[in-house]
């Protein structure tokens, strides 16, 4: 079973950082909506969840999937 956090995100995704932090993933990372208006993001990163409350990434990645 696989342990989870959460996370909460000021300024919108880490007001948009462009580059990794020094404790950022180093493996695969998998982004999972359940509800997008629940403005909540789970992150499945090798055995563990980090669930990640933030608008402004759900909205990001609700718009990169739309593909339109």
């Amino acid at each position: 079973m696989a342990a989870g956090a959460v996370v909460g995100l000021g300024g919108g995704a880490a007001q948009a950082v462009t580059t990794r932090r020094k404790y950022a993933a180093t493996e695969a990372v998998v982004a999972y909506v359940q509800d997008p208006e629940a403005n909540v993001v789970h992150l499945m990163v090798g055995d563990r969840e980090v669930i990640v409350e933030d608008h402004e990434l759900v909205a990001r990645i609700l718009n990169a999937a739309g593909g339109h």
